[in-house]
């Protein structure tokens, strides 16, 4: 399976907590939320289409979390991202947890979590999806493991949260794949995996 991560920032990197204001509350973050504002159809028909590749989930423990206490709820099979979210499975990346009660969930990476991914990987299947976790989702991409970046950037700057780039990232090259603009000016970029950046002079 391919391996893509789905990501919502600010114009300033800022990755946490889009949702909403206890999303997330961590080192005394006050913007939890913030990207509530931008929602219309351009972003609901882009979340479709990405929902509609996926075969399964690659999760964070803290998104698992955050998930797993609200889509369990909504059962409607119709629904792009419910029907997939609880009827696909659902990897979660955790040294401490082995269960959940979320139907369909399997916990990895106890030892070895590139050589985990790496086997999920090589699965059947078209999209391995990542959402969110953007610890995981660092890590992963220190280790060349993403295969595609789906970037959605906010017209907004926050100053302060976690950053998707701000620990450590090794230098990599990405081969730009699609934009679209929604109609409330969220930048929807692809990015597919390239290896190491070139360097020259002018």
């Amino acid at each position: 399976m391919k391996l893509t991560l789905t990501q919502f920032v600010t114009l300033d990197g800022v990755y946490q907590a889009p949702g909403g204001p206890e999303e997330d509350r961590s080192g005394a973050f006050e913007h939890g939320g913030w990207s509530f504002p931008y929602d219309d159809e351009d972003f609901g028909t882009f979340v479709t289409e990405n929902f509609g590749r996926v075969d399964a989930f690659l999760l964070g423990r803290r998104t698992y979390d955050i998930f797993a206490g609200y889509w369990p709820q909504h059962t409607d099979p119709s629904d792009p991202v419910a029907g997939k979210l609880n009827a696909l499975p659902k990897y979660v990346a955790s040294k401490t947890l082995t269960s959940g009660d979320w139907a369909g969930t399997r916990f990895i990476g106890g030892t070895d979590l590139v050589k985990d991914v790496t086997a999920l990987k090589e699965q059947p299947g078209r999209e391995l999806q990542i959402h969110g976790s953007g610890a995981l989702a660092a890590y992963l991409l220190r280790h060349d493991l993403i295969d595609t970046l789906h970037l959605l950037t906010f017209p907004v700057v926050l100053g302060t949260g976690k950053r998707l780039f701000g620990d450590g990232p090794v230098p990599t090259a990405f081969r730009h794949a699609a934009t679209r603009v929604t109609s409330k000016g969220v930048v929807i970029s692809s990015y597919d995996l390239e290896g190491r950046p070139a360097y020259g002079s002018f």
